[in-house]
């Protein structure tokens, strides 16, 4: 197993603490909060001004990147920007033939949530994956929320973009609601087609719904998610490394769940709401498509 692998087995909210685990994966302590990947500051600044252009328009593809850099003073090709919107994993939310990045060799699922009234908490799950600026790099950050309720169940930080934290945060979400969703719905990235993370879901008796061409829109509800969490944290800290990333994203995890009013919920919170629907108390509560 490599570094790389032992060091995607690390369970950051998990029983043992990471000196723990260190010792057991035979990785030293500062590699766990060390981000690997060293990238030229010219492209972690650029990426850090692209990701927040994305929050703001999402709908931007590298071309109209290229544009609203330009319109700043920013000189970037364009094979540079989409280089670096792969690299960070965004996509423009937006119809168009294909959002996310396939590996052809792995099997996609059909999509079938078409007209369905999802209004049961465990009644469908999504995940997605987002990119977070540090200090001389960047993490990625995939979180697990019920569909019904906007509950973030659980997430994981990795350095890599493999599919080992998000089968991770898979199973620290069902150790959270304690039960499987009927359903979990993903894009079709290459660590949602993983036949790890598939193998996962559906031995937890879930079906695996994928986005198609025509449902551009499904992964709205977390991408808001993401474009808070940034705009109300990460981007209000210099973030050191993986340690401060985790700190801060967990605070405000806590905060959104239990305590930040959802318009969606009838200004309830996530935890509050999901709570209720699973006790049977939310039957007059119209929740927003």
């Amino acid at each position: 197993m490599s570094h790389a692998e032992r060091r995607a087995r690390l369970e950051w909210n998990g029983p043992m603490s990471i000196a723990q685990q260190c010792r057991l994966l035979g990785i030293s302590r500062r590699s766990a909060y060390t981000v690997p990947k060293r990238m030229p500051e010219r492209d972690l600044t650029l990426m850090r001004r692209m990701d927040e252009l994305h929050l703001s328009r999402p709908m931007y593809g590298a071309r109209q990147m290229v544009f609203a850099l330009r319109r700043e003073g920013i000189r970037a090709g364009r094979n540079r920007v989409r280089r670096l919107m792969r690299i960070m994993g965004l996509v423009a939310v937006a119809p168009k033939p294909s959002t996310s990045v396939k590996a052809p060799s792995h099997k996609v699922f059909p999509y079938f949530l078409r007209g369905l009234r999802i209004d049961r908490a465990d009644q469908v799950w999504c995940a997605d994956i987002t990119y977070i600026p540090v200090q001389g790099g960047f993490l990625h950050l995939v979180a697990v929320m019920d569909w019904a309720t906007r509950r973030i169940l659980s997430w994981r930080l990795s350095s890599g973009m493999g599919s080992e934290f998000c089968v991770a945060a898979l199973q620290d979400a069902l150790r959270t609601a304690g039960r499987a969703p009927e359903m979990f719905n993903t894009d079709q990235g290459v660590q949602f087609t993983s036949a790890d993370f598939v193998c996962a879901v559906q031995s937890c008796g879930a079906q695996v719904p994928m986005d198609d061409k025509g449902r551009w829109m499904d992964n709205q509800f977390i991408e808001r998610t993401w474009r808070s969490l940034k705009q109300e944290a990460v981007y209000l800290h210099e973030l050191s490394g993986g340690l401060d990333a985790h700190r801060v994203i967990a605070a405000w995890f806590e905060f959104y769940n239990h305590e930040r009013p959802h318009a969606a919920l009838g200004g309830d919170s996530p935890a509050r709401v999901y709570e209720r629907l699973r006790d049977g108390q939310c039957a007059g509560l119209k929740l927003a498509a």
